[in-house]
């Protein structure tokens, strides 16, 4: 098979010439509920083998195999108008004779659209996607890469509090969290899949029967506000040998009342980076307690995985530092975790994990929900590794440079005693985090601290800044005057 990266580019290449796919998301878009129908189609054909009984939720005509395996088949104006007038129609309706799988789909179709605008164009990347064989397990995998790229693309031109989650990080909180086979994992904030995909490879460790793989299939679930990458995280799913992805929801997490989830809605793991840097739309406040009440999304998904765990259950996700050392509403959200759960552990990570999305510096937080309060937090900041000063898009952040704090981790059952300080790790007692404020955006205390610097060579730095930027402004105005005596001049 020809390099998988290459076909991409190419696809990619091919969808900028069309006039309807003009930018990063239009073209991603296309690719995934394209992507989407391709892997699908290679799964049924793959289970249609193995099982005797496999009945397909699509009509026939509907099927990627049906009409758009021929290269020399549908092209230009007859596969747009089948793709625009049956396909998309069609999908967008699947009644319930096809099943758990067909409502699915009707799900992952209910806000696609083509946007191409060229039958011959589209004909061209449908026959590059038939070159992706995804019953072929290196096909699979090489292109699980790819797929990360793409969503990395997107998500350098996307929305604040919309970045993807580096894969060692993803790794690393769901090999802290260690869920179990049988054990229920949640992800309220799924996006494109990154932590339940990992979720699902850690779980799949644990399986030795066929039994056993049915029990993966039904141990996790999500929810994701937004269709784009609602579809993704479902192709990305079926790469990952999920049969029938339903426990995936399109869905607003918040949008529900707080009090309306009960017992039945808690899960034994959660697992997240629920988006931050961003505001809820109006009126979602409401549907939290008063005191809980903000437009702060990162603390609002904080509130309600306390909500969600189950006596015993565990959480790994990502914060802001904002959330650590904010006030307010931000204080009580602290206060219910610091008394209802046992906070044990915050990894305080370097600048640039989610660069070049986001500039917010971000945290770690694992905690248990406990019937005794927090005794103690501790702290482990991860430092860059040797040689390294800042992480960027091709060279992000390594799950090996976590080897350290897992090394140093321990275990929770006999209480971390096993933890020792050293320079990258300390411990802070929660009545002096309660003290302080419920502030934890607390420093290394192993690092000397430099304090602000020395005054007798600051201050000739700060008369130098004022200096140029009074030059600054007295040449701007100059060339503003000038600008308006010749406008006077002319009139």
């Amino acid at each position: 098979m020809a390099n998988v990266s290459s076909l991409v580019k190419s696809m990619q290449d091919i969808m900028r010439k069309d006039a309807g796919t003009y930018g990063d998301a239009q073209r991603l878009e296309q690719l995934g509920w394209m992507l989407f129908l391709k892997i699908f189609d290679d799964r049924e054909q793959e289970l249609e083998i193995i099982r005797d009984d496999y009945k397909s939720p699509l009509p026939k005509h509907l099927r990627w195999s049906t009409w758009a395996n021929d290269e020399e088949g549908m092209t230009g104006e007859a596969l747009l108008d089948f793709v625009n007038n049956t396909l998309l129609v069609k999908l967008k309706a699947l009644n319930g004779s096809g099943g758990k799988i067909g409502g699915l789909i009707r799900e992952v179709f209910q806000d696609a659209n083509n946007y191409m605008k060229n039958g011959t164009l589209m004909r061209q990347v449908i026959n590059k996607i038939n070159g992706i064989d995804f019953n072929a397990s290196d096909d699979r995998h090489t292109f699980g890469d790819i797929y990360e790229k793409l969503l990395r693309d997107l998500q350098s031109a996307g929305n604040a509090g919309e970045f993807y989650t580096p894969r060692a990080v993803t790794r690393f909180i769901v090999q802290q969290v260690n869920p179990r086979l049988g054990e229920t994992v949640l992800d309220p904030a799924c996006g494109t899949g990154g932590f339940l995909t990992c979720t699902i490879d850690h779980l799949r460790d644990q399986c030795k029967t066929a039994e056993d793989e049915q029990t993966l299939q039904k141990s996790f679930s999500g929810i994701e506000k937004k269709h784009l990458p609602h579809i993704l995280c479902m192709t990305n799913l079926l790469l990952h040998g999920i049969d029938v992805p339903s426990t995936v929801k399109h869905d607003n997490t918040l949008a529900r009342p707080l009090k309306d989830w009960g017992p039945k809605d808690r899960v034994d793991c959660i697992v997240t980076n629920p988006p931050f840097g961003g505001m809820e739309e109006d009126g979602i406040e409401t549907n939290f307690p008063a005191e809980f009440r903000t437009r702060e999304t990162a603390d609002l998904f904080l509130v309600l995985l306390m909500r969600l765990l189950k006596p015993g259950g565990r959480a790994g996700l990502v914060l802001p530092d904002g959330t650590l050392f904010g006030e307010g509403v931000k204080t009580r959200i602290k206060e219910k975790l610091l008394k209802e759960f046992n906070l044990h552990t915050i990894v305080r990570l370097p600048n640039g994990v989610f660069a070049p999305y986001t500039s917010i510096r971000t945290n770690l937080l694992f905690f248990t929900r406990t019937d005794t309060p927090t005794k103690d937090v501790w702290y482990y900041e991860h430092t860059y590794p040797e040689g390294v000063k800042s992480y960027n898009k091709t060279k992000p952040i390594a799950l090996e440079e976590f080897d350290p704090i897992k090394k140093w981790w321990g275990t929770e059952s006999n209480g971390f005693q096993k933890r020792k300080e050293n320079e990258h790790a300390w411990r802070v007692s929660a009545q002096d985090i309660i003290d302080n404020g419920y502030n934890l955006d607390l420093k290394n205390p192993h690092n000397a601290d430099e304090g602000p610097g020395d005054v007798d060579e600051l201050l000739p730095e700060y008369e130098k800044l004022l200096t140029q930027i009074a030059e600054t402004r007295a040449a701007l105005k100059n060339e503003l005057q000038s600008a308006l005596q010749k406008t006077a001049g002319a009139v």
